[in-house]
């Protein structure tokens, strides 16, 4: 849980991502605006391609370029502004003061490097270890994670590990340098259900023990449910609802954040005939929006949402909703 303090490890600012294609230029990210506190895990949520991942690796300059382009907002890392900062300064950043898992723990491991070299890499080039302490310090982290035996299996390559070992060689990798902002890309999606809540564990312990801060990128609600303090949901590259974690799953109040809920299926024995889809697709983000990215899809559009995009509103307690008509506030919708 946080730990109390007021100010912001990493805040976001009107974050705008574009790429140009063939086609023309796709508004990836619009406008996207959040805060991170010291030892907080904010959960990022939504259907695929509603500009979770991008708007991440926005942060610290992972997108190629081109085709990608942050056209404009501020990324403030305690204070100093990393859109402004230069190529050897955001070499700094990555895997030093910011650590990044990604989603797929098969390819983001290099194969042909042993795993102790790829942990002692970031930690001889960011902290200034010499080889014996970068070694030393690649079987704490190694230890961290829960790999058994670590210090004999530095000298392993990432095929003689398991999936769900190879996503713990990840996250020591993330961690070597201590960042101050862990941001973790979906880290469980490949793994099945028992190594997926082993992971979870790894990681809320971590949180617990080093203080840092988590984003948590995922489409799995339930997994936001049992981990998260705060809860972003994007929709159409921006954030359409912001809340605590459990006001958000227990009163919801804009219409796709509901809708989104529904789709999770129920362990409680109340089940539903069939699980319940939201009709229609996402939109084309071919332009940057004039009117409600929701609105092909929302039964309470109205003349309005077509001219106008809504602005993010404080409904009370920390949660803030962008829709003309938020849903009346409920306690009935709890699936927490």
């Amino acid at each position: 849980m946080p730990n109390g303090e007021t100010r912001n490890v990493l805040a976001v600012r009107d974050l705008q991502t574009v790429f140009h294609t063939r086609g023309g230029e796709v508004h990836a990210v619009n406008s996207v605006s959040f805060d991170v506190k010291p030892g907080e895990l904010l959960g990022v949520v939504g259907e695929s391609g509603s500009g979770k991942s991008v708007t991440m690796m926005s942060l610290i300059g992972l997108l190629p370029s081109p085709p990608a382009e942050v056209r404009a907002g501020e990324v403030l890392l305690d204070g100093e502004d990393l859109l402004q900062a230069s190529n050897a300064r955001l070499r700094q950043v990555r895997g030093g003061e910011v650590g990044f898992i990604f989603q797929d723990p098969m390819t983001s491991l290099n194969p042909v490097f042993n795993v102790g070299f790829q942990i002692m890499e970031p930690l001889r080039r960011h902290m200034g270890m010499n080889k014996k302490q970068a070694a030393e310090r690649a079987v704490e982290l190694l230890e961290l994670v829960g790999i058994p035996g670590a210090r004999g299996r530095l000298g392993d390559y990432p095929h003689q590990f398991s999936g769900g070992m190879r996503q713990r060689v990840m996250i020591a990798i993330a961690l070597a340098c201590d960042p101050k902002v862990l941001i973790a890309d979906e880290p469980t999606t490949a793994l099945d259900v028992t190594i997926q809540a082993q992971i979870l564990e790894i990681v809320e312990d971590l949180r617990e023990k080093l203080g840092m801060a988590i984003v948590w990128i995922t489409h799995d609600l339930g997994v936001i449910a049992g981990i998260a303090d705060r809860v972003l949901v994007m929709y159409g590259g921006q954030v359409v609802e912001q809340a605590p974690v459990h006001p958000l799953f227990n009163d919801p109040r804009h219409p796709y954040t509901r809708a989104l809920l529904k789709t999770i299926p129920s362990v409680s024995g109340a089940r539903a005939d069939k699980l319940q889809v939201i009709e229609g697709q996402p939109p084309i983000l071919g332009a940057a929006p004039t009117s409600c990215p929701f609105l092909d899809r929302c039964p309470l559009a109205h003349a309005r949402c077509h001219v106008e995009n809504p602005r993010r509103e404080d409904v009370g307690g920390g949660h803030d909703v962008a829709c003309f008509h938020p849903l009346a506030h409920t306690a009935k919708e709890a699936v927490a």
